[in-house]
């Protein structure tokens, strides 16, 4: 009999975090609140990647587009605007990845990538690993590095809110939905 509860089977599976390490690139996907691209500004600081791919536009009603709200907070925290990759189109993890590895072949080339870190909510991870998988050349390395922000669902206690309980929970629907529509690799 296993002694793992229901709580820490879903959060083993739903969250996933690496230590920072050195990357060729730092792909950002947007979300309406900010703190994904912290992680990312922080590697480019501590020189751990060269390069900051921002994908995302999020809903069409919005004020502006997620990317651009990223972009300009990265830029006032010292990350240069040459730096800078942006992604303007996607609108769910399956266009954020699909978009991304477009403007890598086309910005880039794949030739100079070998690793990438991941840059997404805590609870996004597992789907984000899942679909980058998916849709990214096998044989890059992945890093996931989640934001540490107190607003954001977190691993250690995100069964003690409903917000939380519903959310995580979505998520793991949200798997199944892009298992189901093979948006995500399995293997």
């Amino acid at each position: 009999m296993h002694e793992t509860s229901s709580i820490d089977a879903i959060t083993r599976f739903i969250f996933c975090k690496d230590a920072p390490r050195q990357v060729d690139l730092a792909i950002v996907l947007g979300s309406p609140s900010i703190s994904n691209v912290e992680p990312a500004i922080a590697l480019y600081h501590e020189g751990l990647t060269p390069r900051i791919l921002i994908t995302g536009h999020g809903p069409s009603g919005a004020r502006q587009p997620e990317w651009r709200a990223y972009r300009d907070h990265a830029v006032t925290q010292g990350v240069l605007a040459d730096d800078i990759l942006i992604e303007p189109e996607a609108t769910n993890t399956r266009e954020n990845l699909i978009f991304s590895e477009r403007i890598i072949a086309r910005d880039l080339g794949w030739e100079t990538i070998t690793d990438i870190a991941i840059c997404c909510k805590p609870l996004h991870t597992r789907r984000a690993f899942m679909t980058a998988r998916e849709y990214l050349p096998k044989c890059i390395g992945l890093t996931l590095l989640p934001p540490r922000n107190e607003a954001d669902i977190q691993p250690e206690n995100w069964w003690t809110t409903a917000r939380g309980i519903e959310r995580v929970l979505g998520e793991v629907r949200r798997i199944a939905e892009y298992a189901q529509k093979g948006d995500i690799s399995i293997e």
